[in-house]
């Protein structure tokens, strides 16, 4: 089958597309042929060597797919060969066909396409995660995104409207702030050109944020724990600018607030009960209209590399997907 392979750590631009074995589903796995496959930013933490959990080389990168069952591992109950279905899996989704846990895997309605739904997984289910497991997210509460435009970004924008939140987007162009406030945000912040403390503080009349989602890092993380009211939560979430902060425990003491770790892939892993709760949950919101993913138009398994670029120098808008079949 064809597949992109990351032979060793680095760039994007190293990885190859290539023919590679079939893997073979275990005892509690799903064998899926690939439709689509969502790109995310663990990815190329991932190829880069630098993701908090590694595969061992050679390995696909992908995170999230959809497709169809083509085979079932002899403890798997409650699926079909020929179904529809989601998948979150540690990696091997840029391949024509991939190995999920059953307990990662979800049915998909006839009427979501592969893409959405290989776009959906990952950035909501983190973003729902983390804004009402992690933050108690409600109604009237002022959130804070740092970049707003990304694909968890644009989800946690999403998500904060629906739940009824006033949402302040962050991001570094014109054109990304443009698709954060088409989600919903009602004010806007380029951290290039402004400060991020004093917009906040002025936006807030000096009250600060209930919420801050924070998947950049570097010295956003210092900055928006300078942004947070009293009792708020700073959601870390991940580290796109490169850089871990240490975190200042006496701005914690001062404002009462508390910094929140968002770890999505081991919720799924610890919680699959509750990540089956979100899952419907987010399921519902979307056919109801209340969500609206930004999705570009996907792009062929040839370009998956220049993609994963892409999304290395933080240029994408909203999520990337490729069309494998």
């Amino acid at each position: 089958m064809r597949a992109v392979l990351c032979q060793q750590h680095g760039i994007p631009a190293s990885l190859t597309l290539t023919d590679i074995a079939e893997p073979t589903p275990g005892p509690n796995d799903v064998a899926i042929a690939v439709d689509a496959c969502g790109l995310n930013f663990p990815d190329v933490l991932m190829i880069a060597g630098r993701y908090q959990v590694q595969p061992p080389l050679p390995f696909v990168p992908g995170l999230e797919i959809a497709g169809r069952i083509t085979a079932l591992g002899e403890r798997v109950r409650g699926f079909t060969a020929g179904q529809r279905v989601g998948a979150f899996m540690a990696s091997g989704g840029l391949a024509e066909l991939a190995v999920a846990p059953a307990a990662s895997v979800y049915p998909i309605p006839d009427e979501v396409p592969a893409p959405l739904a290989a776009a959906f997984t990952l950035a909501y289910g983190t973003s729902y995660h983390a804004l009402h497991d992690r933050g108690a997210i409600n109604s009237g509460d002022t959130v804070l995104v740092l970049g707003a435009a990304g694909g968890v970004g644009l989800a946690a924008v999403d998500i904060a409207v629906a739940a009824g939140a006033r949402v302040i987007a962050a991001a570094s162009t014109a054109e990304k702030l443009d698709a954060a406030k088409a989600l919903g945000a009602t004010d806007l912040i380029n951290y290039v050109d402004e400060s991020l403390v004093d917009r906040v503080r002025e936006l807030t009349d000096k009250r600060g944020a209930d919420i801050i989602y924070d998947p950049v890092g570097a010295e956003f993380t210092d900055q928006a724990l300078r942004c947070l009211a009293w009792g708020g939560r700073l959601l870390i979430v991940g580290f796109a600018a490169g850089d871990i902060a240490s975190l200042p425990a006496n701005r914690l003491l001062l404002k009462g607030a508390a910094a929140v770790g968002v770890y999505w892939g081991q919720h799924v892993a610890n919680e699959p009960s509750k990540h089956a709760h979100n899952m419907g949950e987010l399921q519902r919101l979307l056919q109801t209209g209340l969500l609206h993913p930004t999705i570009q138009p996907p792009v062929p398994l040839e370009d998956a590399i220049d993609a994963l670029t892409t999304l290395a120098e933080r240029r994408a808008i909203g999520k990337l997907v490729v069309a494998v079949r």
